[in-house]
């Protein structure tokens, strides 16, 4: 199982927290019929993406990426010490899985420069915060995290009617040690990175292309979870704010990305998680490289 590919002048390492099962393919994809599912069992199977009772298998990790400038760690996992009560695998962790991961790859929590989240998800933000004499602090001490503008409006205005914990204590923490930036679609991290709207499973959902005037490599967030979703891009997830978007936005970068030498790596997507989008009758397939 490869946790690190080099494209162009970017270096790319999976840091995995967990890869387990989540949900019933029938539960997390309401689109989804007995029959569809039974059609693609087989491979879905054989892809390590589905149990045999058919649950949905999901991998819940980072990617750090070294650009010739900078280190970029995308979407910061599940996180230690949350109460999660609602997911007993996320609920008041305390391995150091995450953080060996990282180790392993070669970095420390300081070397990180900037944390770029796709989205305000519990499974997104968890280790931009850490637990210290009872307050939460920002992991990566030296990093600028970059928090999309119509995102965190959009969060910030729900916690405001009703708390939301991930952006309680993995969120607002890093705002109020002035270590965020909240950025509009044209951001830019020097020649190598850019946001790419992505909305609908969240309003203000991103995703990241890194490259020097091209895409080397995106990183797609929760605009799909399972491979299913490239065969059927019309599948929609059931913790999509607006299903019928997010299967719009699916199926344009799908579209767009299709036959290109753009790596696409993706949040959920069980080992390897990352490919190259090609077509497949009226879907697509993100081919393992």
């Amino acid at each position: 199982m490869s946790l690190k590919f080099i494209v162009g002048d970017l270096t790319i390492h999976r840091i995995i927290e967990q890869e387990t099962t989540f949900l019933p393919a029938l539960e997390m994809l309401p689109g989804l019929t007995p029959e569809l599912l039974a059609q693609n069992r087989a491979w879905m199977k054989a892809a390590r993406a589905l149990d045999d009772e058919d649950t949905l298998i999901l991998c819940f990790q980072s990617y750090v990426v070294k650009t010739p400038h900078h280190t970029i760690l995308i979407d910061s996992c599940i996180g230690n010490d949350k109460p999660r009560p609602q997911r007993a695998k996320w609920n008041m962790k305390t391995d150091d899985t995450y953080l060996r991961g990282l180790a392993a790859a070669g970095f420390s929590v300081d070397d990180i420069d900037y944390v770029m989240c796709t989205h305000l998800h519990v499974d997104h933000v968890g280790w931009n915060t850490r637990l210290e004499n009872g307050r939460w602090v920002p992991t990566f001490p030296n990093a600028r995290y970059v928090f999309d503008k119509a995102e965190f409006d959009y969060w910030n205005e729900t916690n405001a009617k009703t708390e939301v914990p991930p952006f309680v204590d993995s969120v607002l923490p890093v705002v109020e040690a002035n270590r965020a930036e909240i950025v509009r679609n044209d951001f830019a991290i020097g020649d190598h990175t850019r946001i790419l709207p992505t909305p609908g499973h969240t309003p203000g959902h991103v995703a990241f292309t890194f490259g020097r005037r091209k895409d080397d490599a995106v990183f797609s967030g929760d605009l799909m979870h399972s491979p299913l979703q490239t065969h059927y891009p019309e599948l929609s997830i059931k913790f999509d704010v607006d299903q019928a978007a997010a299967a719009a936005t699916r199926r344009g970068f799908l579209e767009h990305y299709c036959d290109t030498d753009t790596l696409c790596c993706t949040a959920h997507f069980p080992s390897p998680s990352v490919g190259k989008i090609r077509r497949k009758g009226n879907g697509f397939v993100c081919e393992t490289v």
